[in-house]
């Protein structure tokens, strides 16, 4: 039952005239291969709100709806867009939006200019590029941005109005107004540093942000005074430069918008006639804090959303990593914000809101702040996704399988994969057993969740050891699979999930000596680094995340990748993760060395070599040495046996097929166990 603490978070609220049933708004959200060649959403889409109003939200706010598609134009099926084909549009979502309100569910269309100078390379076409004045793109420079005349501003600003119309006639309960946010085209206006107009959009703060005034005028004015218009606000940049964030605790001069000014905002917005904001921080060029990585603490918006919630009487709705009902709770009692705001929890766990209300919080599925199936999927034309939930954006159609005939299925390896097959299999009413040779749970998972900023991954063994409890999971721990056990169960069908292991590459002269250990060691015994200086060999995400850690325990690290970047560059994982940590790697002092090989180790350190020159060596003294160079996928026991064991069908996923990612070895093993 609900925890009494918690009682507050489901309390009635109201934006404008509307009541919510519950103080939970699901957050806005890209939607990549949820929309239609029309510009409406087509089944997935429908699906994936619905699934969401089922799991309890009082409010969801749908992903950004272009209002027009031919001044900054994007391919379709791509995003929604109410102007683009308002019949299908309509029919789609009046469809949908009956269905979301069954479930007490109120829904609001986020509606957007566009990304300007943020436009992501290869969305639009060149000479759509378009900003409030000429300017490079954010991320590839050579892509020129022209300036918008006043008449195209003006455009957009009917196109808004147009498209609020529209979106009521659909059967939304309002229209959130992407606008001060995150540094998209509407909020490039409102910053002297992207601004450098001389008509009634630019120069004065007045004109900054006549923009946004005059959207919220002309909807109120078309659609009525009671028809509720949110604004996705940000208060503040973060912002130090082109391309640069500042990152939490550090002190840097601000360019974009500072304190002062987006506290004046605020209250200059909601007297414009906005009835509620929906707060956080950051632009494209500190893109990490509008898409929080792992590094940032949970509640990070807390402190903005109090300081905007001191100067406005309007709802201020608050995300960042709030998932945690003990501080969504004290969030709202403290008077910090009126609404609590879920994004990638919701992708993660669509239930999170009923879980809580029920006093099962421990049930929810974590999100881990990774980005690899929801953002970064989709800037690389991927549907939206999860990477702990592969269901999420095809709800129905890769829904679990009815079961037409029990089996018994064994699975080998406790890591995260086979987990995930041993969950769903006996959720579809199988008899699993599962072998893990090791006392733990967790696999690889266990040394990569050992530094506080990955607590996430943490929770996440945490969730899949308790559902295998639930799904009444055989767990035979400290036992290795043989042959012989295998076949004592007389199984339908194996899986093979044995993970891999760390690679320590035994050429490497000195590779063995005692000052030398993996990183897998390392983070689990951080106090075997006793010295002042350490050296990490391998800048992906186990090495560098490894360095990040020991610098901020206060050690002197020196970071070695053979390649021209960290984890891959910026295409390697999510921008927004991969800038963060890149960024933290340089404010903690960290020594990066990229394009270096490691050439020997000595007793008094390594040698290391340029890649571009191998007989220019250079010593490196110090007294660790870290090998972080990659997985190998430790299939050997299913390569042994795939041939001895007269079962029906044998699968070999996850790490034990090809060292990957958290999210492959998830997705590996719910597409084996939903179709067994």
């Amino acid at each position: 039952m609900l925890n009494d603490k918690h009682k507050v978070l489901f309390e009635p609220m109201k934006i404008g005239s509307l009541t919510l049933k519950n103080r939970y708004s699901m957050a806005p959200m890209g939607t990549l291969g949820c929309v239609d060649g029309d510009g409406a959403y087509n089944k997935r889409g429908q699906d994936y709100y619905i699934a969401r109003a089922k799991g309890g939200v009082g409010l969801i706010i749908t992903g950004v709806q272009m209002v027009e598609n031919e001044l900054e134009q994007f391919p379709m099926p791509s995003l929604p867009c109410p102007s683009y084909n308002p019949t299908a549009y309509i029919r789609s979502a009046k469809e949908m939006n009956e269905r979301i309100h069954s479930y007490g569910t109120k829904i609001f269309a986020q509606l957007t200019a566009g990304w300007g100078r943020s436009c992501i390379p290869g969305f639009t076409p060149a000479d759509k590029s378009i900003a409030p004045s000429k300017a490079p793109n954010r991320f590839d420079p050579s892509i020129e941005h022209r300036e918008l005349t006043t008449d195209e501003v003006q455009y957009f600003i009917q196109k808004f109005v147009e498209s609020a119309m529209i979106a009521k006639k659909a059967g939304y309960d309002g229209v959130e107004i992407h606008a001060v946010h995150e540094g998209y085209l509407l909020d490039q206006f409102t910053m002297e540093f992207f601004n450098q107009r001389t008509d009634q959009y630019g120069g004065s703060f007045e004109n900054r942000y006549r923009f946004a005034v005059e959207i919220v005028e002309g909807i109120k004015a078309a659609c009525g005074r009671n028809f509720p218009v949110s604004l996705r606000y940000s208060v503040k940049g973060n912002t130090k430069g082109f391309g640069q964030g500042i990152l939490p605790n550090e002190i840097a001069e601000e360019v974009g918008r500072d304190m002062d000014e987006g506290l004046k905002a605020a209250k200059y917005l909601q007297d414009a006639g906005y009835d509620a904001l929906n707060v956080d921080a950051g632009t494209y060029d500190a893109w990490y804090w509008n898409h929080p990585a792992n590094y940032f603490e949970p509640g990070m918006y807390q402190p903005y959303c109090k300081a905007v919630s001191e100067v406005v009487s309007i709802p201020v709705l608050m995300a960042g990593r709030m998932e945690n009902p003990d501080l969504a709770s004290h969030a709202v009692t403290a008077g910090i914000a009126d609404g609590i705001s879920m994004g990638r929890p919701l992708l993660a766990d669509p239930d999170v809101v009923n879980k809580i209300r029920r006093g099962r919080f421990n049930e929810v599925r974590p999100c881990l702040s990774c980005h690899l199936g929801c953002l970064g999927r989709m800037a690389e034309i991927g549907n939206i996704s999860c990477a702990v939930n592969p269901r999420c954006g095809r709800e129905e159609e890769y829904g679990l399988l009815p079961l037409t005939k029990k089996k018994k299925i064994v699975v080998i390896g406790g890591g995260v994969g086979g987990m995930e097959a041993a969950r769903v299999a006996s959720e579809r009413g199988h008899n699993v057993v599962l072998f893990e040779q090791s006392g733990n749970l967790g696999g690889n998972v266990i040394p990569g969740s050992q530094p506080p900023f990955k607590h996430d991954d943490k929770t996440l063994i945490a969730w899949f050891s308790g559902e295998l409890v639930r799904k009444s999971v055989d767990v035979r721990m400290n036992t290795a699979a043989t042959k012989e056990r295998i076949e004592a169960e007389m199984p339908d069908a194996v899986i093979f999930a044995t993970g891999s292991r760390p690679s320590v590459p035994s050429w490497i002269e000195g590779v063995n000596l005692p000052h030398v250990m993996s990183a897998e060691k390392m983070l689990m015994n951080p106090e075997l680094i006793t010295g002042d200086n350490l050296v990490v060999i391998g800048a992906g995400l186990v090495g560098a995340e490894a360095a990040l850690w020991m610098a901020q325990r206060g050690k002197n690290v020196t970071l070695i990748e053979g390649s021209d970047d960290i984890i891959g560059g910026p295409h390697g994982t999510c921008f927004a993760n991969y800038q963060m940590l890149k960024e933290l790697l340089d404010f903690e002092k960290v020594s990066l060395k990229t394009s270096t090989y490691l050439y020997s180790v000595n007793d008094k350190g390594i040698v290391i070599q340029p890649a571009n020159d191998r007989k220019q060596l250079q010593q490196i003294d110090t007294e660790h040495v870290v090998i972080a160079m990659g997985y190998r996928a430790e299939k050997s026991l299913y390569e042994e046996l795939v041939t001895e064991l007269d079962v029906e069908h044998i699968y070999n996923i996850g790490d034990s097929q090809q060292a990957r990612t958290i999210m492959a070895a998830i997705w590996d093993g719910y597409e084996i166990a939903r179709s067994i």
